[in-house]
């Protein structure tokens, strides 16, 4: 079928299928699934399209094993950055309505609307919907909502009303990511650089110069004590100024970054940091130092002045080496504080001296770092004369102490500085006050969490630690804002709900968004949503009709617990747990997740996917160009959903030249009649092929599901075709076949399955056939032990011709002698093979053999463990007369080498060859 027929079938499949996904509540066991909505702010790309595709697959497959399946879909469009992108778009920005106008293809007329943020998010939801079917997504489209909707809103109150009664969100003043351009605190969502970025608690250890203070930013308090100098960059004009009161000398960086954080800061003048070099400093810690010149000193990282610990900071040590190079400062010696095994006196110098780095500019520099402060922190210990505590005590105390004794502050800063609005303006690290919080660090709370999780499957199982990580280092959640979409705290108006916390529970609206959107918002009251979700209260005390509300308890009660969720693993570390507490909170306990699928991350062309970068393919762009299908099959198919997948338009194209092939292949077999003795290995090999895949879909193993259900049945065609007689293309048996290869591959090329499908003869979506089930009594294990040891022994024939390269006259298979059998069974039988080698080598019946014995039982254990176990235990329990399966096999083989073949028994030969002749593996003479 052409590229253009296919285009317009798929368009016809669509029109057809409109409503087949639109589920309600019947006797049928249901599965719920669901997926991380999206953020509609732009074009979906390849990457969201994985995303979708995915759980898309996996809706089929339980849909088709008779599973009554509800997957749906709404749009996330709260927060600040639809409005961000609106508010940068009506001033012109260029790069923004480059953006919008040429990768998004957006029309002129929609674009000069987007200056009002809800036209992007109609335009945008309603081009996610377009495209996500045009991928054939089983989707029930009818509960689609945005998060906007004040039905919505009216749940997200209730769900923070509880919260608020089980004191769950409390007030106060912390630290949150914060842009000024939009007056708001904002979270990942929010954020088009940096969305990984985390808030660190610097101390600020005080120097003294004359009356002003000289602050520098430190993770590692403890080693004040070793401090010989403090690093300064001489091209930084730094500022003066008077912080509550005292007088400071600061980046003006960090200037405006600690008048953020709670601190009054006045401006007094300037000071170049040239001026301050050879200046001297004091500390009760350290007592006087100097101040030392340094290019690499950022001015925006923390305060812009730097300590010196050249004993335990390897940049530290560097920098100072190379001042004393030149002949400066060499009366400065570092200053030993902390033993750390495998370390010297000073682990600094250790550790740069060992790795050859020369300067401080080499890239190594970063990782060396990150070596000693790890190595210090985890095993190191102060001196005696500091303590002597292990380092990872040390730390708190000696912060506390230089904050209550010695003048130290608090200051926050980023990890990654890049942290950058969806706005366009850089975000700041800032102190709210009268901030709502949700009290993420209760420690209650975090151990029912954990118990939760014990719970829950997780896929793949190794990202338990990362929750149970996150779950630990959570602190108090910053869950409103300012400015922005969304729903306002029912008991403060003067706050929104940030999305993160408005996206913890919508699971649950899913099962009944539909109905609740056909009532009137102001009617779903507290005590509504109290009756429907925990069944509390009085179904006829309630401001809709009993019935009503009865009903809409009924539909959450079937649908919920929801059976899996899909989402991305950079949303372990907030939006995947922190639904976990609120379905803690607010559900009952037979109500709680069932599972989890945890996606990888996805590279185009070997790079990350951005479209903030222009990096990507956009998702409508693939389908047109290679089709759905080919889409769908690349997508899952290129790597397991939990691993990385690179869009290479290289293998892509390959895929799409793998479905023509399915196509042929059944189009071309619909009208073979005749049975051969072959037939029935291909139908045993089917029965192995549905049991593999079925298995890998269950375990959401879609790479591995399609290995067996596209390329193994594939190989196993392509030999069945090798096995007839010659001039046969096919047999009868390939009308079964056909109908179980179709249905295995519908979840995943559904539109392609679906015409072969119909043109087979079978009516209907092809989405609510039956999925194949293993047929017992066509398993033939005989048969397919058989056709392994023909075709293990024909791979080698075609070795051993491709090496010679020589006329050949005849090909001798010899075959291996009983007793070697019986050796093979003896070694493959037992869990202790030492013992039982030894026992064979003591039976007087194979000492007669000598080396003879000696050699096989080598060569035989060797084989044992090449062999698949699933082959050994069928050779053990089976048996195989080897010679049987060659006399009649033999004229196949003579068939595809043109040579006469003989097939003799080892035991029967004096031939040197034949006495290599083992279990399941011929000897071989080509003369």
């Amino acid at each position: 079928m052409s590229k253009y027929d296919m285009k317009n079938y798929e368009n016809k499949c669509l029109e057809s299928w409109k409503q087949d996904f639109e589920v309600d509540p019947n006797d049928s066991e249901k599965f719920y699934l669901n997926v991380a909505y999206p953020y509609p702010s732009g074009a979906m790309h390849v990457g969201h399209g994985r995303t979708y595709i995915v759980p898309d697959v996996i809706a089929r497959y339980k849909r088709m094993q008779g599973k009554h399946v509800l997957f749906p879909m709404a749009f996330h469009v709260t927060g600040s950055p639809v409005i961000g992108i609106s508010k940068r778009i009506a001033n012109g920005d260029e790069k923004t309505t480059r953006l919008y106008r040429e990768l998004y293809r957006v029309p002129e007329d929609i674009l000069n609307k987007f200056v009002d943020p809800m036209e992007i998010v109609k335009y945008f939801s309603n081009e996610y919907e377009r495209v996500m079917s045009s991928c054939g997504l089983s989707i029930d489209w009818r509960r689609r909502f945005t998060t906007v909707y004040p039905q919505y809103s009216k749940f997200i109150e209730w769900q923070y009303l509880h919260l608020m009664e089980q004191n769950r969100v409390i007030r106060g003043a912390h630290p949150v990511k914060y842009c000024p351009q939009c007056d708001n605190p904002v979270g990942d969502h929010d954020l088009l650089e940096g969305e990984k970025a985390e808030i660190v608690k610097f101390t600020l250890v005080m120097f003294n110069w004359g009356e002003y203070k000289i602050p520098c930013a430190t993770l590692r308090p403890e080693t004040t004590y070793g401090v010989t100098n403090l690093w300064i960059n001489p091209d930084v004009t730094y500022k003066k100024v008077t912080l509550d009161g005292l007088k400071w000398i600061l980046s003006p960086e960090a200037a405006l970054k600690l008048s953020l954080q709670e601190h009054e800061i006045t401006e007094e003048g300037e000071i170049s940091g040239r001026s301050l070099i050879d200046e001297t400093v004091s500390h009760p810690f350290c007592g006087n130092v100097k101040i030392l010149p340094a290019e690499f000193v950022d001015p925006d990282m923390a305060t812009g002045i730097v300590m010196s610990v050249p004993a335990h900071a390897p940049f530290d040590y560097i920098a100072l080496r190379d001042l004393q190079n030149q002949g400066k400062y060499t009366e400065i010696k570092p200053i030993s504080l902390i033993t750390v095994p495998g370390y010297g006196e000073f682990p600094a110098m250790d550790a740069v001296e060992k790795s050859g780095i020369t300067d401080q500019n080499d890239p190594g520099m970063e990782t060396l770092t990150q070596e000693i402060y790890s190595a210090e922190f985890s095993g190191g210990k102060m001196l005696p004369q500091y303590g002597g505590k292990p380092v990872k005590f040390a730390r708190d105390e000696f912060a506390a102490i230089m904050l209550e004794q010695y003048g130290s502050l608090v200051m926050y800063d980023f990890d990654n500085r890049d942290v950058m609005c969806r706005c366009g303006s850089r975000v700041f690290v800032r102190i709210l006050k009268d901030q709502w919080f949700l009290q993420y660090s209760d420690q209650e709370w975090k151990k029912q969490i954990h118990e939760q999780l014990d719970k829950i499957d997780l896929v793949p199982s190794e990202v338990r630690t990362e929750f149970e990580r996150t779950i630990d280092w959570l602190k108090d959640w910053a869950c409103t804002r300012k400015v922005g979409l969304g729903t306002h705290l029912p008991w403060d108006k003067n706050w929104l709900v940030e999305p993160l916390s408005d996206s913890t529970i919508y699971m649950a609206f899913y099962t009944i968004a539909h109905k609740l959107l056909k009532i009137e918002a102001e009617k779903l009251t507290p005590e509504v949503f109290d009756y429907v979700f925990k069944g509390e209260g009085d179904s006829e005390s309630l401001p809709l009709p009993k019935e009503t509300v009865e009903d809409l308890r009924k539909e959450f009660l079937y649908w919920y617990p929801y059976d899996f969720r899909f989402s991305a693993k950079d949303l372990i570390s907030n939006h995947l747990t922190f639904q976990l507490f609120h379905h803690n909170a607010i559900f009952s306990e037979d109500l709680q997740p069932k599972g989890m699928v945890v996606f990888g991350m996805g590279l185009l062309e070997g790079a990350k996917m951005s479209s903030s970068k222009g990096n990507v393919i956009l998702l409508e762009d693939a389908v047109n160009d290679v089709g759905a299908d080919t889409v769908r099959m690349f997508l899952v198919g290129s790597a397991e959903p939990w691993q990385d997948f690179d869009w290479r338009s290289e293998l892509v194209s390959s895929t799409r030249k793998q479905i023509d092939r399915f196509w042929n292949t059944i189009h071309d077999s619909l009208e073979f009649k005749d049975e051969y003795p072959i037939d029935n290995w291909l139908l045993s090999r089917m029965q192995e092929r549905i049991t593999n895949t079925t298995d890998a879909l269950s375990s959401f193993q879609t790479r591995q599901a399609l290995q067996e259900a596209y390329f193994g049945v594939e190989t196993d065609l392509k030999w069945y075709r090798r096995r007839l007689p010659e001039g046969v293309k096919g047999s009868s048996v390939l009308k079964d076949i056909n109908n179980i290869w179709i249905r295995l591959l519908a979840p995943f090329i559904p539109f392609t399955c679906q015409r072969l499908w119909e043109i087979s003869g079978n009516n209907g979506n092809i989405a609510f056939a039956n999925w194949p089930v293993c047929e017992s009594n066509k398993v033939d294990v005989g048969i397919e032990l058989s056709e392994e040891l023909l075709t293990r022994t024909v791979e080698d024939i075609e070795s051993i011709l491709k090496l010679i390269q020589i006329d050949s006259s005849s090909i001798t298979l010899f075959v291996s002698s009983n007793w070697k059998y019986d050796v093979f069974k003896t070694i493959a039988q037992t869990s202790d093979r030492n013992r039982v080698i030894q026992e064979i080598m003591k039976d007087e019946s194979m000492k007669k053999r000598g080396k003879e014995t000696t050699d096989a039982v080598k060569q035989i254990t060797n084989l044992i463990h090449k062999l698949p176990p699933k082959l050994v235990t069928r050779i053990v329990e089976s048996g195989i007369d080897e010679k049987a399966v060659f006399e009649s096999t033999k004229e196949f083989i003579e068939r595809e080498y043109n040579l006469p073949v003989n097939i003799v028994n080892s035991d029967e030969s004096t031939h040197q060859k034949a006495r290599m002749a083992l279990p399941f593996k011929p000897a071989i003479l080509i003369e």
